[in-house]
């Protein structure tokens, strides 16, 4: 007998209509400075979730949080501090971004289906001292703190939506 759906799934999810050509590619192509930061996106269960979509922001290498106008296109050149990214089909997803300056960590939407609103969170590419990260205990700072990983010079960060080993998400008012 087939096991129902985790609860969070209430879709459809039209994840694939949001992507958008180099979304996964907030770092120049080419800049010494790249890191890649990727991950997997688990329901509460701990099955991947195959049509998620991420949504990633962050201030640029020098700290500004201007932006570039057009965060939604490349140029080859410029630092957008946006990019969005889809899972695929194993869960998987992959951000090619420079260091955030001024904050040790990336902000993070995440659309996926059965959620009737997207979720907020954030990835810190290391511990630092940080008002969010001091208030929390050490079972749940470390959902926020991504894991080096030498393999692809940069970070791993998985997302869990529900369960054990769920991460930290953010509320604002």
């Amino acid at each position: 007998m087939r096991q129902p759906t985790p609860a969070q799934t209430i879709g459809p999810f039209y994840g694939h209509a949001l992507p958008f050509a180099g979304g996964e590619a907030m770092a120049p192509p080419g800049h010494p400075g790249t890191l890649t930061l990727h991950g997997h996106v688990y329901d509460g269960d701990g099955e991947p979730v195959t049509d998620a979509l991420l949504e990633f922001w962050q201030p640029g290498p020098d700290g500004s949080r201007t932006g570039k106008p057009g965060s939604l296109a490349r140029n080859g050149v410029d630092f957008t501090g946006f990019g969005r990214v889809p899972t695929d089909g194993s869960g998987h997803w992959t951000l090619r971004t420079l260091a955030p300056g001024g904050v040790p960590y990336l902000c993070v939407a995440v659309f996926a289906r059965g959620l009737p609103n997207h979720l907020f969170t954030r990835v810190y590419l290391a511990e630092a001292p940080d008002p969010l990260l001091d208030s929390l205990e050490p079972e749940l700072r470390r959902t926020l703190v991504a894991a080096p990983d030498p393999a692809v010079r940069g970070h791993r960060f998985d997302i869990h939506l529900q369960g054990p080993h769920e991460t930290v998400f953010l509320e604002f008012h």
